[in-house]
């Protein structure tokens, strides 16, 4: 009888251990390893494509030939902007998000828009027949396309040897079973293995293949951390079911920044790019409401206008409660103790809610202004003016402390309308104010916002 060689594994965070253990030294947690079958004595090591692999020798780094780092782009400014610029040749992508949020649409959609290059879309989720009724949906024209409905990774190699595509796309990595493993498709041995030879593809024939990959409940990519650690970029695709808008966000860079951001609206015929991000993420109201500001935030390269809501009531139940939508509930914690110690507003016994409109999440530290503008207008019951924003961090002793790239928070706000703009008086230092028709005002303390604003 065949000697069945086993291991076991974390499925929380992918540590390997030899027997069972309660708790994963690696991650700390109770119950989360599983026994994995490795490979079989009798069972003979199968190959994985014959790839050209070039000889490697140690060499001096001034013998290194320093290419040229070519992109090309995928038909998509967003995705464009995320990546950095575009697709490098050769880069193994991981989009990771949760099930039914977009990610078989955005690839889909990037696919059929890819000019000049062949494309192979291999789906081990959907059959052909649904992958068409979603091509129809989304409307194509006359793309170099080609479709596989296939998980095995030997026959995936013999028809990419076949196609010779110049992109690769494989939704999803946890579909994909390969012969030296054997255990089930999307265990934590599989989903390295497979993910370690399309890795190998990649490198060896220099084309860009994306891993379309699942999120588990506590919004982590399903399958090992080393997996994250594999590949050149990590794109989380996110967004709120209630909402039209969908956010791609990076993660992980190795050929570009790793703070970019880039929004779609989900419509009937697939995802539609917002070049405008602020004047989705801004309310139209007719009238003057209390507890509403409006932040001058960055993310990556993109400045962007965003709607801070605040509710500050009477705590009915005994105990107050702190609740945030799309903000840190510590950061907004620290706000409310500068508040009540420095400025001296009892909030204590109040129950504050903060929400950030458009559903989306933001740590940009400039928020700080404009979330403790919102709670002073919830909390007096005075509207703000509708034409000013914000852009400062506030600091534990109610100093309003300078952010970076202050010109480009300034030209947005110019651009959508805002007549005044409450800044740190220490972005004022160089800072060319005449060029600009939006009034720039300087602050330094909390209590010159409350009589700017409050007067």
């Amino acid at each position: 009888m065949s000697k069945v060689k086993t291991s076991f594994y974390c499925q929380n965070c992918g540590a390997q251990a030899p027997k069972w253990l309660g708790k994963c030294p690696s991650c700390g947690e109770w119950n989360t390893f599983v026994e994995e079958v490795i490979q079989r004595s009798d069972s003979p090591v199968k190959t994985t494509g014959n790839f050209k692999s070039t000889e490697s020798r140690p060499k001096k780094i001034e013998e290194i030939e320093q290419g040229n780092e070519q992109r090309t782009s995928t038909g998509s400014g967003e995705l464009d902007r995320v990546l950095g610029g575009g697709l490098v040749e050769g880069s193994l992508i991981l989009v990771g998000g949760e099930p039914g949020i977009g990610k078989s649409t955005l690839m889909l959609q990037v696919t059929l828009k890819m000019k000049g290059r062949r494309v192979l879309y291999i789906s081990g989720e959907e059959s052909e027949q649904q992958i068409r009724m979603r091509a129809e949906r989304i409307g194509y024209g006359d793309p170099d396309c080609y479709i596989l409905t296939e998980t095995n990774t030997q026959s995936i190699f013999q028809h990419l040897e076949t196609v010779q595509p110049g992109m690769v796309v494989i939704d999803s990595i946890q579909t994909l079973q390969t012969n030296i493993i054997e255990s089930t498709a999307g265990s934590i041995s599989q989903i390295r293995e497979t993910a370690a030879e399309m890795q190998r593809f990649a490198k060896t024939t220099g084309v860009p293949v994306f891993l379309v990959g699942h999120i588990t409940k506590d919004g982590n990519l399903a399958g090992p951390k080393i997996l994250e650690h594999m590949v050149d970029t990590v794109l989380q695709f996110e967004g709120d079911r209630n909402y039209g808008y969908r956010i791609i966000r990076c993660i992980k860079n190795r050929f570009g920044s790793a703070s970019e951001l880039g929004i779609f609206e989900m419509r009937d015929t697939g995802l539609r790019e917002v070049t405008n991000p602020s004047e989705i993420l801004l309310s139209q109201r007719e009238d003057d409401v209390s507890g509403v500001a409006v932040a001058s935030t960055i993310e990556g390269i993109r400045p962007m206008l965003i709607e801070t809501q605040a509710l500050v009531s009477t705590a009915a139940y005994g105990t107050p409660q702190r609740s945030c939508t799309g903000f840190d509930t510590r950061r907004l914690n620290m706000l409310l103790a500068v508040l009540e110690k420095r400025c001296g507003f009892r909030l204590g016994t109040k129950d504050v809610f903060l929400n950030i409109a458009g559903g989306i999440s933001v740590d940009d530290p400039a928020m700080d202004l404009a979330v403790i503008s919102a709670i002073l207008s919830s909390g007096e019951d005075i509207p703000l003016n509708q034409h000013i924003c914000f852009a400062a961090e506030v600091g534990l002793s109610g100093e309003i402390r300078p952010v970076n790239r202050i010109e480009q928070r300034i030209a947005e706000a110019e651009k959508l309308g805002f007549k005044q703009i409450l800044i740190s008086k220490f972005n004022l230092k160089g800072l060319k104010t005449d060029k600009w028709v939006i009034r720039i005002t300087g602050v330094s303390k909390v209590e010159e916002v409350f009589g700017i604003l409050f007067r």
